[in-house]
């Protein structure tokens, strides 16, 4: 184990284990779904409702061409189907199919226990962890999403 005992300045250490823990679960969530990219995963887990692709272009900060060869993959391994939204025929719907909400489930299991196991933290402290986070990323949000977002 690295020794960090040099980094005295609490910012640097907030930075670090950010960055440390985003790998940790990166890491375990590539060796327990080897068959799913990390953006496939990210895909599944975005999806909790039928989306426009472009929408989900957006908030995942991918060109619209890169969503098309996500769902192109995913369409391959029986994840998600598109259908035309009704709403506007010239937007496509991606949704998931019966496979892809088991492994939609399987990924937030999965992320769940890997957050408990990586951060040891109990779920008391996760929920409190988890809002900060969240009171982090809206504020984030609100200034607009930075640009080069790994995802």
């Amino acid at each position: 184990m690295p020794d960090l005992s040099d980094i005295d300045h609490p910012d640097v250490n907030v930075m670090l284990s950010i960055v440390m823990l985003y790998w940790s679960l990166h890491d375990r969530l590539s060796c327990e779904k080897p068959d799913l990219s990390k953006q496939e995963r990210l895909t599944l887990i975005r999806l909790s409702q039928p989306r426009r692709m472009g929408d989900l272009a957006r908030a995942m900060q991918a060109l619209p061409s890169t969503m098309t060869a996500l769902t192109d993959g995913l369409e391959a391994k029986g994840l998600v189907t598109r259908r035309r939204d009704p709403k506007d025929r010239r937007a496509w719907l991606l949704e998931l199919t019966e496979t892809g909400e088991e492994t939609r489930a399987e990924l937030g299991e999965m992320l769940k226990l890997a957050l408990r196991e990586e951060t040891g933290l109990d779920a008391a402290d996760l929920q409190q962890f988890s809002d900060l986070l969240l009171k982090i990323r809206s504020h984030i949000m609100a200034k607009g999403l930075p640009k080069g977002l790994p995802f």
